[in-house]
């Protein structure tokens, strides 16, 4: 098996570039080895890992998307990602920030909000629509770079946690982008739809929960070790035969595994060029919502064994 120890990029940057697999071998190459890196920077805290620069979810999507070119140019830059506007969340496919072509340039128009690290980055990578009508297939992604006029971070949230990190709210009022800065091909192609923009989604949703795995694996070992003399965890055990904060742990260990190994299955994939577009999202879905359980539950195994 063939091993890439991902040295041609950082964790959110060049290193999710997939390896061009030609000759039939299996590869644990950068999206495996960022996943496990990522879970250990994680453990207990996501925000040392979002606070690094060079980590912006916008430096995978310009390895995702970028041409050689731009690739290159844009090597250094700390990228955030500006995707969710106020009026459709998530629901990527519905943005209506818009970019006109004005001769070299592309003018923006829209907002967007809670951007990872949008005030710290030194670009953004912004996605919006060259012609709403169309339908998703006209979004594009575009490298706005800090100090470009008509770009304003209007607001930064105030968080409850993860505050190492900010989260920022942005407007682009006629904000001329070089249209050098329009990631991949200008070219709308209605049977590709804008599937070049959400291969991101395919590298960096494994990334992402590799975060929730990494909080979750501390949630469970501190918990054991707060809990160390209240249990005696004997895998051989029939689950009904234990004591109920024992068989409460085995199922949560049974959970953060099952989210741990989806998690590496789809960056595996990712590495070997296999479609991980469902399993990319399957991970990222049950490891966020795994990690907010399973915190959840150790506080409440605490806080009713611990004394006891």
């Amino acid at each position: 098996m063939a091993m890439n120890d991902g040295s041609e990029g950082s964790l959110g940057g060049a290193a999710t570039k997939r390896e061009d697999v030609s000759d039939g071998q299996a590869r644990n190459g950068a999206n495996m080895a960022n996943c496990i890196n990522i879970q250990a920077m994680c453990y207990g805290d996501v925000g040392l890992l979002l606070s690094i620069p060079g980590q912006g979810l916008g430096n995978s999507a310009i390895s995702a998307v970028a041409n050689p070119e731009q690739l290159k140019r844009f090597s250094k830059s700390w990228a955030a990602m500006a995707i969710t506007e106020p009026n459709c969340g998530s629901d990527s496919s519905a943005i209506t920030t818009s970019a006109r072509k004005e001769g070299d340039f592309y003018v923006l128009n829209g907002e967007k909000i809670y951007v990872t690290s949008g005030e710290r980055a030194n670009a953004v990578v912004v996605w919006a629509t060259l012609d709403k009508a169309i339908g998703k297939a006209a979004i594009k992604s575009f490298v706005v770079e800090k100090g470009t006029p008509g770009m304003e971070v209007v607001r930064l949230e105030k968080k409850m946690g993860i505050r190492a990190s900010d989260t920022a709210a942005i407007v682009f009022t006629e904000c001329k982008v070089p249209a050098e800065n329009l990631l991949g091909s200008p070219d709308i192609d209605i049977k590709k739809g804008f599937g070049g923009v959400m291969e991101t989604f395919d590298n960096t949703r494994p990334f992402v929960a590799s975060m929730a795995n990494g909080v979750a694996e501390a949630a469970l070992e501190r918990t054991k070790q707060l809990l160390e003399d209240k249990i005696n965890l004997d895998y051989r055990t029939p689950i009904n035969n234990v004591k109920s904060v024992e068989a409460d742990l085995y199922r949560l260990e049974a959970e953060y595994e099952a989210a741990r190994l989806l998690t590496l299955k789809a960056a595996w994939m990712a590495d070997n060029r296999k479609p991980n577009s469902l399993d990319a999202s399957i991970c990222k879905a049950k490891a966020g919502r795994i990690t907010n359980q399973l915190t959840l539950k150790c506080v409440d195994l605490c806080s009713s064994w611990i004394f006891i």
